[in-house]
């Protein structure tokens, strides 16, 4: 496993981070919680140090549940990211800035992850409805009696990113990037943050999965599966461009003896400014796949080849 420092946090973390989305059961198809438990435990065996969560992923906070189980006498050994922010009301998504509310989430977040502190705490997404700054000088207070460690935000833009680091002293921005999502890096977000020194995890470096090259048509897993309603890649014209970006993964994957995913996977952390890329994974074998995307690197020759192949294909 490699790693790289967190901003100025003082944190090394791994380039490869568990992602627990799928784990709130409620977006990437049914999850077994068991399965989803040894999923964790197989990338920290693998070098992993950070786990990534949200009380929003799952109605009744499934997923920071399952990360407090499955950190048991694991915690010191590990970097826990989560959230704020984000409300679950009735299956609603609501953002939610205010500080008292702040607080209770604080404390909540706490008790489902069996844990007196919080590595990384993050916002969610901006509320236009609540003082962003008002909230970045709570989380300082929080930073402050020790009940977390570092502050970071995620979907910010750039002046967002600046009003945070002057407020707060941001370690990190959690923006969406893949070879097929660039605006994190098209907006300056991800040269701005290498320009500061603010580290960045990234999410969806796999496309809600269509990156694996394993996915074969549309995902429809019932109520629960609901990554094509947030990734646009599973209708045409896009379903057809990414098959054939795909195939030039494959030739590269071959080359190097390695996994398609792993491609898109390193072609992220090629990225100037990338920290850590976020992969979610509900079964131990998807898990111990992802660990092994950082036993390589990716070169130059073959970062110019990829895209080249998105500039013929997509624009």
């Amino acid at each position: 496993m490699q790693y790289r420092k967190l901003g100025n946090s003082g944190l090394d973390v791994s380039v490869i981070g568990h992602g627990t989305w799928g784990m709130g059961n409620d977006f990437f198809g049914d999850v077994d919680d068991d399965a989803a438990i040894r999923a964790v435990h197989a990338s920290l065996d693998g070098g992993v140090n950070l786990v990534d969560t949200s009380p929003g992923y799952g109605l009744d906070f499934e997923s920071e549940k399952l990360v407090g189980r499955a950190l048991k006498g694991r915690r010191d050994k590990v970097i826990i990211a989560t959230k704020l922010g984000v409300l679950r009301l009735h299956g609603c998504y609501i953002r939610c800035l205010n500080p008292v509310i702040m607080r209770i989430e604080l404390e909540r977040s706490l008790k489902h992850m069996q844990t007196d502190y919080i590595d990384l705490y993050q916002i969610h997404w901006p509320d236009y409805n609540n003082s962003i700054d008002a909230a970045l000088e709570e989380l300082v207070k929080m930073r402050d009696e020790g009940k977390i460690r570092t502050i970071g935000v995620s979907n910010f833009s750039v002046e967002q990113i600046q009003n945070a680091i002057n407020i707060a002293d941001i370690a990190s921005v959690q923006p969406q990037l893949s070879v097929l999502s660039r605006n994190a890096i098209e907006s300056g977000v991800i040269p701005f943050c290498a320009e500061k020194n603010v580290g960045v995890l990234a999410y969806g470096p796999l496309g809600g999965g269509i990156l694996t090259g394993k996915i074969t048509s549309k995902p429809t897993g019932g109520e629960n599966e609901k990554r094509a309603n947030f990734y646009p890649y599973y209708d045409e014209p896009m379903w057809s461009k990414v098959q054939e970006l795909l195939g030039v993964f494959k030739g590269i994957a071959d080359m190097r003896g390695a996994s398609v995913a792993s491609v898109a996977i390193n072609w992220a952390l090629a990225q100037p400014g990338m920290t850590c890329a976020l992969l979610g994974s509900s079964k131990p074998s998807t898990a111990e796949a992802n660990v092994k995307a950082a036993d390589w690197s990716m070169s130059a020759d073959e970062v110019d080849t990829i895209e080249a192949a998105y500039k013929r294909i997509f624009d």
